[in-house]
């Protein structure tokens, strides 16, 4: 699939994405086309994070929730789901400091603050999504959430605990929490995951 450039009507979103109840907080910097979808702004982010996509997701902002809407939300008490199929990102944030949560893995419950920094006029020779910055590597799926993350560091910087080497063997040798990349981000986001107006 080739890369495409917005059109230069089109506004360009920097955003913020913290994962909440970190410290010193993990995050990413991007920039994304303000008419993207919050399905494909799901698959950018998992992509920026560095998650698997092996887990439920949902967005929400205020008392609106934005996900893949099933039959039974009706008979729920609370807001029903909105499609993120359809529902735009500049339908939810629409000015400079607005925010919503995403979230990810129902059972780890892993939080992301999502924040409109700016908004800014395409640049015709780019290719969008772009990550701009971050900060820390992305936890591992299935280890417990923020708690059983932290635990996992800590058994990770001793090498006399017992878990040490079971949890080593888990997480792999390749897994550095200190370590991340814009470089390597950008490249898993291009050519064929960048979007246009879609």
């Amino acid at each position: 699939m080739a890369t495409k450039n917005i059109s230069s009507a089109q506004d360009v979103y920097q955003i913020k994405v913290i994962l909440l109840g970190t410290e010193p907080p993990i995050w990413r910097r991007l920039l994304v086309p303000s008419s993207l979808t919050l399905a494909r702004l799901h698959g950018v982010l998992q992509t920026a994070m560095g998650w698997e996509n092996s887990h439920m997701h949902e967005f929400s902002a205020g008392r609106r929730r934005f996900g893949q809407p099933n039959l039974s939300d009706g008979f729920m008490d609370g807001p029903q789901v909105e499609s993120e199929r359809t529902a735009r990102l500049c339908d939810v944030l629409q000015r400079a400091g607005a925010k919503m949560i995403y979230t990810y893995d129902f059972g780890d419950g892993w939080e992301h603050s999502i924040v409109l920094e700016k908004r800014l006029p395409p640049n015709p020779d780019a290719a969008y999504p772009i990550c701009l910055d971050g900060q820390l590597a992305c936890p591992p799926e299935d280890c417990g959430g923020t708690p059983g993350f932290y635990r996992l560091l800590d058994v990770l910087a001793d090498p006399k605990h017992k878990g040490h080497d079971e949890m080593r063997e888990w997480v792999g040798d390749h897994f550095d929490p200190e370590v991340f990349s814009v470089d390597k981000v950008n490249k898993r986001l291009s050519p064929k995951r960048r979007f246009s107006k879609k």
